[in-house]
């Protein structure tokens, strides 16, 4: 090897590092973000447990998933010693650390749909069984190939199931277990007065503001570094982000008649909906995706809270990281295929068979694992505690001190 070729290896080595790192860490401020989303949608007395719980969540995921979960999804560990894992610029270790912010957002979108009324340590050990073994098999599946399901959809439907960024692998997945638990710890007490809605206002709108646009900004690197390196990067996945997030914008306001919460969650939803196909659509398909996908969020969000008294989702994360998550898998398949202005190489029938697959996969992981924590320990906090808030019930403070 020449002395020139060592030298541009070493400099794409180390940009692929730098690129996959800078990723790593726009996701993690991601968490930042699912943090004040839900500090300014729950009420006063629980904004410190959601601080807390982001906080917590995103530790043990990171530890779970360093020891157990990267090894099921990619059959790799890091037991080898500093010299070897440093190989590269050490780029095995923030691709690590980039798909770990991923896993991690499972219990971050878990917890603003059971806020309020669960138990700390029971929520956290049902979240570190999720992200060690069950995220792990479904994410194996589609990013790695594992168990060859990937092969038998190219070869049955002609494409494997396409999800560039995770509107299925993240989103769907930890919606759909997200909602298993919320089923299973039931409604808030005082949620519903004489067989009528009790409406709980957001406790601080410039809060879930501040966590909507970190969210926001933090999806750049959510979908465009999911390239993992340079030389895969592309403006059509950056521009495709951003079309969605319009027509999530532009249709949570429209159909949700200028409601705030509305407005800053229409744009996660068309995010959530383009994660799978922005490498392949047109961004005029993307603005679609992103459109369809606020429209959504808003409708089934209004459908739940009035309709399906058992289904007490606090932030949304079902229709929000769920159903959209879902729309976001099929929708790679209308508006990725080259008819609608996409890039092709994708099967609708791949599509829905990932999509519902995933949907399957989560809910059962989601009651298998909360349904066991919950015959052993309980999940939920007694009607006192939760009465006076999981602020003081379980961390002894609230959000303001008192002079």
């Amino acid at each position: 090897m020449t002395p020139t070729n060592s030298a541009v290896e070493m400099l794409v080595s180390s940009s692929n590092t730098l690129f996959i790192l800078l990723g790593a860490i726009m996701v993690f401020a991601m968490h930042a973000g699912f943090a004040f989303l839900e500090v300014g949608t729950v009420r006063h007395k629980n904004q410190v447990n959601a601080l807390v719980k982001i906080m917590t969540d995103f530790a043990v995921s990171a530890l779970v998933y360093f020891f157990i979960g990267y090894q099921i999804a990619y059959g790799v560990n890091f037991f080898d010693s500093a010299a070897v894992l440093s190989q590269e610029h050490g780029y095995s270790l923030v691709k690590f650390f980039f798909l770990m912010t991923f896993a991690a957002a499972i219990p971050a979108i878990i917890s603003g749909g059971v806020a309020e009324r669960a138990k700390f340590y029971p929520m956290l050990i049902s979240a570190a069984i999720i992200v060690g073994i069950a995220y792990p098999l479904f994410e194996g599946v589609v990013w790695n190939g594992n168990f060859g399901i990937q092969d038998w959809l190219e070869t049955k439907f002609g494409a494997p199931f396409h999800d560039f960024a995770g509107s299925v692998v993240v989103h769907a997945f930890g919606g759909w277990v997200a909602l298993a638990a919320i089923l299973l710890l039931g409604t808030r007490k005082g949620r519903f007065r004489n067989d009528k809605l009790v409406a709980f206002a957001p406790s601080n709108i410039p809060f879930l503001a501040l966590g909507a646009w970190i969210l926001c900004i933090g999806w750049f690197g959510f979908n465009v570094m999911s390239a993992q390196t340079l030389e895969g990067i592309s403006g059509l996945v950056a521009v495709n982000s951003l079309m969605a997030m319009v027509g999530g914008i532009i249709a949570a306001m429209l159909f949700g008649k200028n409601d705030p919460g509305f407005i800053h969650n229409g744009p996660l939803a068309g995010l959530v909906a383009i994660c799978a196909g922005s490498d392949i659509m047109h961004p005029i398909g993307a603005l679609a995706t992103g459109a369809i996908a606020g429209a959504i969020f808003t409708l089934l969000f209004t459908i739940i809270q009035q309709k399906f008294k058992h289904t007490d989702d606090v932030l949304g994360v079902w229709p929000l990281h769920g159903v959209c998550g879902a729309w976001g898998g099929i929708a790679a398949g209308i508006f990725g295929s080259e008819a609608l202005g996409g890039l092709g190489g994708v099967s609708l029938a791949s599509q829905l068979m990932g999509s519902l697959g995933g949907i399957l996969v989560a809910i059962l992981s989601g009651f298998v694992v909360y349904g066991a924590v919950k015959a052993v320990s309980g999940l939920r906090l007694s009607e006192e505690d939760e009465f006076n808030g999981a602020d003081l019930a379980i961390h002894k403070i609230g959000s303001i001190g008192k002079e």
